[in-house]
């Protein structure tokens, strides 16, 4: 055959593997790339307002007591009227490039993964973009739920890792409160308002991946907002059995890629959903509770912000040395899942 012939020859076919139609996408492994994505500084944002348990319970007939026992949650922050999710945003991203002493038009890409966007279109990411004065960057929303933060991170780091952008920030914020039934006691305690900022940037002392990401939308029923509504709704016995069978087995599954044990692991930090779930987790990966971080009890449910916040209020307790491995993990509606390994870099930028 002649080298023309054999450059348009096609190529012979082989029968491909059965795939589980839960099968996750699996990215990286334990050989690293040759370009690195790490995280550089880290940033939030709060709304000033909190709101404790004991206004919760009162609409419900029910007492503080009996929020904080089955959700760990005691206080959350709630957007004041005429707050947006914009706002929220661009102030993490703000705090994160101001943590690395970066300028916004040094930035290749800005991601914003959230549910609660200002308006159905324009997205949020172009808003945050030129509230920050980052000029004509991408900028791209990610609607994967509470999971949102995590897929924005992969994608980010995808980027990086492909040589097509040196700097990208990853936002999770959401405005959830506007989208509470207050008179559902199943929804009503949990979700949350805030945002939290992570930046990448190629080369860094630390890094991200490899990743799993994985859904499944046969249980789409058991989280959703539906446009007539307008409101959360939430399955709790189905949500807390899915939440915590996916994050352990996406933890499983992320470390083996990693050719990581569970003892390698210095801190899992995943979606702040319901303390409870956390210790399940715990539970179910026989680790001691104290290495998965809780922060919630303050905080609530703030979905795709959830995990950028987390790895922030750890790094601020000083839980995260140079060198340190981290597992980050979420389950959002979709329902969607994933979850990543970082390696803590030298002394990263923090800010509130």
């Amino acid at each position: 055959m002649s080298p023309d012939a054999a450059l348009h020859a096609a190529p012979a076919r082989s029968a491909a593997p059965a795939r589980s139609p839960l099968a996750p996408v699996r990215t990286g492994g334990p050989l690293a790339p040759a370009r690195t994505a790490g995280i550089v500084a880290l940033g939030t944002a709060l709304p000033a307002r909190s709101v404790s348990s004991a206004e919760i319970a009162a609409p419900l007939g029910v007492s503080s007591e009996w929020i904080e026992r089955r959700t760990g949650i005691r206080a959350r922050r709630h957007a004041a009227p005429g707050e947006r999710v914009s706002e929220l945003a661009t102030r993490a991203g703000a705090a994160a490039l101001a943590a690395a002493a970066l300028e916004a038009e040094q930035l290749d890409m800005i991601l914003v993964a959230t549910l609660a966007a200002d308006e159905i279109t324009p997205s949020t990411a172009p808003l945050v973009a030129r509230e920050l004065g980052a000029g004509h960057v991408a900028a791209i929303d990610v609607g994967a739920a509470c999971a949102g933060a995590l897929a924005a991170l992969a994608q980010g780091s995808a980027f990086i890792e492909a040589g097509r952008a040196e700097h990208v920030l990853v936002i999770g914020a959401e405005v959830l409160s506007r989208f509470v039934d207050f008179d559902d006691a199943r929804t009503a305690p949990l979700f949350a308002d805030g945002a939290g900022a992570l930046l990448l940037s190629a080369g860094a002392c630390g890094q991200v991946g490899p990743f799993v990401l994985g859904s499944d939308g046969a249980a789409a029923g058991a989280i959703r907002a539906t446009r007539e509504r307008g409101v959360l709704e939430m399955e709790g016995h189905e949500t807390f059995l899915m939440a915590t069978e996916r994050l352990a087995s996406s933890t499983r599954e992320v470390l083996a890629l990693a050719a990581l044990e569970l003892d390698d692991v210095d801190l899992f930090v995943y979606h702040q959903a319901n303390s409870r779930i956390l210790s399940a987790v715990a539970e179910r990966l026989g680790v001691e509770r104290l290495r998965v971080f809780d922060c919630i009890a303050e905080l609530g449910n703030t979905s795709a912000a959830s995990v950028p916040i987390a790895l922030q209020r750890a790094a601020r307790a000083g839980l995260l040395e140079p060198g340190a491995r981290v597992v980050l993990g979420a389950v959002g509606a979709g329902v969607v899942w994933g979850a990543t390994v970082l390696t803590w870099g030298d002394e990263p930028g923090v800010r509130a």
